[in-house]
């Protein structure tokens, strides 16, 4: 029996750790699930391009206006010390991909491709396509990481450059079966195009964070190790993605290549310049699903919602006095912790799914006041006014 494993496609030498897609229960802001990833996009304060129209290019065409945009990140990571042999332990040189996203040298990648076990890369070298087979390497710098969203900004110095910053899309109108191409650097062969389709949008990503990262594009454009940090482009020559993992039985391309929306991307990509950080809403509580089944099983007078499972204390949803789950039952293997309440509408709009609720409130920013609809466990209905905290860093 085959055990598939899945891959984070910027690791070269094994020095960038597995990423393994998930469908697990969601959390707001508590460690012991996944936390929330996605808020408003917020404007982009550099200059980068418009997005083109919609005209059809073939994979031809995109390469030769686009792969100029494109680049190879060889990172290289400290040493975490020495082992009880004197050896050195951790460390070692990265290689993905980017792409720029402004002429004042700003660079969209993977958080995995310049930060690896809590450690940030201490030498960043950034190589763009010239003319033909020439190339030109220089210096770069990373300003920020966000390693929710597996997403990162570097920098480098313009002078001499002449840039081709690449035009974002939108990530939400992406549609299955339409067609795109990737660029990147896999196995460290530069500046390589492949092609395909949209397998599957919706995709719920986990980044060796751990986090999930919802909305996720699955396309059957060969992504390899090396790919990780680079542009997935539709037909018409907008970035729609970020090209993260790959899910594979050998750790080789299979076909199921995985990448962050650039909706996400954008968002970090905002604040990440404006900041440095990205800061992400929270309201400290565990959530898991209710369906009809479950609300049976378990009693509830309501068929579906995110389930409170658990509230942290001093949090935003504590204040808010949202009633957590009391015992835990287990149904078909899997523990519940059942007497909270179910919320199922964020300022009126139906959430079904403890996913729903999570994007609902990422739709948000610290500080802002959400209503939220909640039904216990006999069916009695309320609305609750939260208001928003900043994700602690420690969640």
């Amino acid at each position: 029996m085959n055990t598939w494993r899945s891959f984070v496609a910027g690791a070269v030498g094994g020095v960038i750790g597995a990423a393994l897609l998930i469908l697990v229960l969601i959390v707001l802001g508590v460690t012991d699930v996944t936390k929330t990833v996605t808020i408003t996009p917020t404007p982009v304060a550099i200059a980068s391009p418009v997005a083109s129209p919609s005209a059809t290019l073939t994979p031809t065409q995109i390469y030769d206006k686009e792969a100029t945009g494109v680049v190879e990140i060889t990172s290289t990571f400290p040493t975490a010390g020495t082992d009880v042999f004197g050896q050195s332990v951790g460390g070692g040189v990265a290689v993905g991909s980017g792409f720029v996203v402004s002429r004042q040298g700003y660079i969209l990648t993977n958080a995995h491709v310049v930060f690896d076990s809590g450690h940030r890369a201490t030498k960043l070298t950034v190589m763009f396509k010239g003319t033909g087979s020439q190339t030109r390497t220089v210096s770069g710098t990373i300003v920020g990481v966000d390693t929710e969203s597996d997403v990162a900004v570097i920098k480098v110095a313009t002078a001499g450059l002449s840039l081709n910053p690449l035009p974002m899309g939108d990530s939400g109108a992406v549609q299955v079966g339409e067609p795109v191409v990737a660029i990147g650097n896999p196995l460290q062969l530069e500046f390589t195009l492949t092609s395909g389709i949209v397998s599957a949008i919706h995709r719920d990503l986990s980044p060796q964070s751990g986090t999930n990262i919802f909305n996720g594009i699955q396309t059957d454009a060969a992504i390899n190790p090396g790919n990780s940090g680079g542009p997935l482009i539709d037909a018409s020559g907008n970035v729609i993605g970020i090209n993260e993992s790959i899910e594979s039985t050998t750790g080789g391309n299979q076909g199921l290549g995985f990448a962050v929306p650039i909706d996400t991307a954008k968002n970090s990509l905002g604040q990440i310049v404006r900041t440095g950080h990205v800061a992400y809403p929270w309201m400290g509580v565990t959530l898991q699903t209710m369906t009809p089944d479950l609300a049976k099983t378990l009693h509830y007078n309501v068929s579906e919602g995110a389930l409170v499972a658990a509230v942290k204390a001093g949090s935003p949803a504590a204040r808010a006095g949202i009633k957590a789950g009391t015992s835990t039952v287990t149904v078909q293997g899997q523990s519940f912790t059942v007497g909270g309440v179910v919320i199922t509408a964020v300022n009126g709009k139906p959430v079904a799914t403890a996913s729903d609720l999570v994007q609902a409130v990422g739709a948000f920013k610290p500080g802002d006041t959400i209503t939220l609809t909640t039904v216990d466990r006999q069916g009695a209905s309320a609305t609750v006014k939260i208001k928003l905290a900043t994700r602690p860093a420690n969640l």
